[in-house]
Formats: C-alpha cells, structure tokens, sequence
C-alpha cells in the first residue's frame, strides 16, 4: 500500500497532537498532583477517587457521542468546540475555591476532552492513507505519550515550586495553538445526516456514573453497604438499558452493535479494556506511592515515569509502520506479556525504593511492552471500518481505553486510604493482579485477532 499525504500534512498532524496532548498531560499531571489536592480540600480516599473519576466519567461516556457528533456535524467544528470548553474548564480547575467547583471544572474538561480527542483522531485517520498513516498515528500516539509522560515531571516541579493549581495552566497554550491551526489548516468534512444518539449517550453516562460510584464506595472503608449495591445494580440495569436501545438503532447507534460481529473487533476491544485498564491503575498508583510511603517529591514522583515517555517516542512510530506491514497480531500479543513483565518487576518498589534498582527496571520493560501495542492498536482501529466510521470507531476505542482506566481507579480506593506498610502490600496487590490482567490482553489479541492488515 502506498503511502498518501495531504497538503500541510506536517501542520495537520501537530494540530492533533496539540489537541489530543490536552487529554494526556491532564490525566498524568493530576495523578502527580493528587496528593497536593488532596491535602489543599482535605479529601478523604473516596474525594481522592473522584479527582480523576470526574474527568474519566464523562469522558469514557461520551467518547462514543463525540465521535458520532463529529461523523454528523463536522470533525473540525466539533475539535475547536472540544478544546475550546477543556481550556475554559482547565482554567476553572486552577481558580476553583473548593472542592465542589474543583470537581465541577475536572467534569467539564472530561466533557471537552470527550468532544476533541476521538475527532483529533478521526482527521488524522481521514487525511492520511496508507503506510504515511500508520507513521502519522504512530507518531501521535508517541508525541501524546512524550506529552502525558513528561507533563508530570512538569507538573511535580510546578506544584513544588508554585502550587498545583498552576499545573492546570499548562494547559491554555497548547488549546490555544490547536484552535489557531485548525482554524487555519484543517478542511471540515463533509456532514452526514444521521441523528445523534442521545437515548444511548445518557444511558453509557448513567450506567458508568452508577457503577463508577458503587465501587468507590464498595472499595472504600464503609466496604460493600446497601448503598455501594444498590449503585453498582442500578449501573448494571442502565448499561442492560443502552444495550437494548443500541440494538433498537442498528446501524444510527453510537455503538453500533454489529461491530462487535467481527472476532478482530471484539478482541481490539477487550484488548484495550485489560491493557487501559492496568495501565490506569498504574499511572495513579506510582506516582502516589512515591510520594505518599518512599518520600519522593513530587518532581522526583513525576520524573520516575519519564523512561516510559523516552520509548515511547523511540519506537511507536517505528511500530505503527511495522502494524501496516506485518499486521497487528504479533505486537499485540508481545507488547502485553512484556507489560505484565514490568509490573512483576515493580513488587520491588517499598518505602525504601531506590529508583535506579527498584522503579527503573519494572518502568523501563512497562514502556518497552507498551511501545509495542500502542501505535499498532491505534492503527488496527482505524483501519477496522470504513472513513464515514472512523470518529464512532475511535471513539469506541478510546471509550473503551479511559472506561478501563476509570473502573481500576475506583477499584483502588482501599490503596489510597492505606498508609505506611500496608499502602506498599496493597500497591503490590494491585500490581499483580495488573500483571494478570496484560496476560489476559495478550491471550485475546492472540487468540482473536487477525493477523492482517485492511
């Protein structure tokens, strides 16, 4: 297949990776900062949970509903719009007087990064075509992990030195540098006609709102009460709910069911959902033991992640490319196993974590494994439907990613009310079963999907 660049296919890509970068410091910055908030409003483990669960609620919800809007009203529009509300939000974060408003402003930055990430993608995979697009997504996927991986080392130094709301600052050029550009360079594209499937977006945002909560508090001191069950069943009957409507819809559902028919498609699927929903657990869990039971600072918490940021840069776009030859098969079920590698690796890490022997070895094999799933997933995606479909596609995937991401943080709740001792046991706990979790993905990929390319 040969390779198909548009015009400004330079100053295209860097206005998605402006974009999409807002989506990835956000989420690696605020897990660094999570103690400082948490000391600021005196949050107890379960307002710890929601500081990341306000932004990943709404954003895992309407993913799916953000795509859609972009495939019906314009990809272009809808990622100005996005960037624009998660720029006003950022700003609402930084001057927010209490907790209330502080959680109100990560809800609607959940809301804007919900709108522009899947249309960020959806532009990328519409404008290039071939093998330039399996270098196009490998290098976004790599530039929004150099951002999402270098922002805490960022962001620790910011809130050290100055505060952590400033670390929600950060955030205002580059929304400020994507509207400017799309404006500019990117061409909208041509609007379909179908309606928006607003039945099933409030029903995934109740069912996962419901759910979401149960487990915060079945995870938390007061354990498994009536109403952490009550919750977690009324989660369980509004996503029977939105399953029934998205079948009703067919073919005009945000998540069109019959996607799902092909074993490439569900085995992305659940790939993603294993491999996020780790990865999630990961990226809240690190930075915060560091700082909370081995004394870190929040510069040196942030910089702890940064060889993962490195290696990523390195070999996703080398990945992508290698996914458009070869096919994802391979990758998906290497880079996995080695991320469960990592996290057996990271059962070193105790209240006395030197970082070159302990933190360094489990980060470095984590970003090796992740360097080699990453850009071919991505690419895999993309190439599973047809260019009407690719917004409702990445927003499915993407969907499914931060979903993942938000169940692990509320399964984490017994982790964040621990101390001392018992912090570092519940850490590995989590890790372990992390490390099960990447075998599993594996396991899927080889078992699922296929091995060739579109």
């Amino acid at each position: 297949m040969t390779a198909a660049q548009p015009r400004h296919a330079g100053l295209i890509l860097l206005t998605t990776i402006l974009a999409s970068s807002l989506s990835f410091i956000d989420g690696s910055v605020v897990n660094v900062g999570l103690p400082a908030i948490g000391a600021s409003f005196e949050a107890s483990a379960g307002d710890l949970q929601w500081i990341i669960n306000a932004y990943l609620l709404p954003l895992g919800a309407l993913l799916l509903l953000g795509g859609a809007a972009g495939d019906r009203f314009g990809r272009k529009r809808l990622l100005v719009l996005g960037t624009a509300l998660f720029a006003v939000a950022s700003l609402g974060c930084a001057l927010a007087p209490s907790l209330f408003w502080f959680l109100t402003g990560r809800v609607v930055q959940g809301v804007g990064a919900a709108i522009l990430l899947p249309n960020s993608l959806a532009i990328l995979g519409g404008s290039f075509s071939g093998e330039a697009k399996g270098r196009a997504v490998g290098i976004w996927a790599a530039a929004g992990a150099v951002m999402g991986a270098a922002g805490p080392v960022l962001g620790g130094w910011l809130i050290d030195t100055i505060g952590w709301r400033s670390i929600f600052l950060i955030n205002l050029p580059p929304a400020l540098g994507a509207i400017g550009l799309a404006m500019v360079y990117i061409k909208d594209t041509a609007r379909g006609s179908q309606a928006l499937d607003v039945p099933g977006g409030v029903l995934a945002t109740g069912s996962l709102g419901a759910i979401t909560l149960g487990l915060t508090i079945g995870t938390g001191p007061s354990g498994w009460t009536p109403p952490a069950i009550i919750a977690a069943s009324a989660g369980v009957v509004l996503a029977g709910a939105f399953l029934y409507v998205e079948k009703m819809r067919g073919d005009q559902a945000m998540m069109p069911l019959a996607l799902f028919g092909s074993r490439t498609f569900a085995g992305l699927t659940l790939l993603t959902l294993l491999l996020y929903g780790a990865l999630g657990a990961l990226l809240v869990l690190v930075p915060y033991v560091l700082i909370k039971a081995a004394g870190y600072s929040g510069t040196g918490a942030g910089a702890a992640l940064l060889p993962f940021a490195a290696l990523l840069a390195l070999a996703s776009p080398m990945m992508g490319s290698v996914a458009e030859k070869t096919g994802p098969r391979l990758p998906l079920t290497i880079g996995p196993l080695l991320v469960a590698a990592g996290f057996v690796l990271l059962l070193r890490i105790d209240e006395q974590a030197a970082y070159w022997t302990e933190v360094f070895p489990g980060i470095l094999v984590l970003a090796i494994g992740m360097a080699g799933a990453v850009a071919p997933l991505t690419t895999a995606v993309l190439s599973s439907v047809d260019d009407t479909h690719t917004g409702s596609a990445s927003g499915l995937n993407s969907a499914v990613a931060r979903t993942a991401g938000m169940i692990a943080t509320a399964l984490l709740g017994g982790v964040l009310g621990a101390s001392g001792h018992d912090l570092i046991t519940g850490f590995h706990g989590a890790v372990l079963l992390c490390a099960v979790a990447c075998v599993l993905a594996s396991a899927s990929a080889f078992c699922l999907v296929s091995g060739q390319t579109k």
